[in-house]
């Protein structure tokens, strides 16, 4: 049976959609730049998942961000 992947491994983000805003902001991304955008989505995401949580709900809504 494969492993799961831990929470941080996972990349959130489609990384040639975010390569296309940048090019059409008429620059270039580094290779870094995609896993530095998943990461702050992930951080994003767990602190939306904690605040349902205080508030006790198990459905994380949109201004949980």
């Amino acid at each position: 049976m494969a492993k799961k992947k831990s929470n941080r491994e996972a990349i959130l983000i489609v990384g040639s959609k975010v390569k296309e805003v940048v090019k059409g902001n008429d620059m270039q991304s580094s290779g870094e730049l995609i896993e530095a955008i998943s990461n702050k989505v992930h951080e994003l995401v767990e602190a939306a998942c904690k605040r349902a949580s205080d508030n006790g709900r198990k459905t994380v809504r949109a201004y949980d961000l």
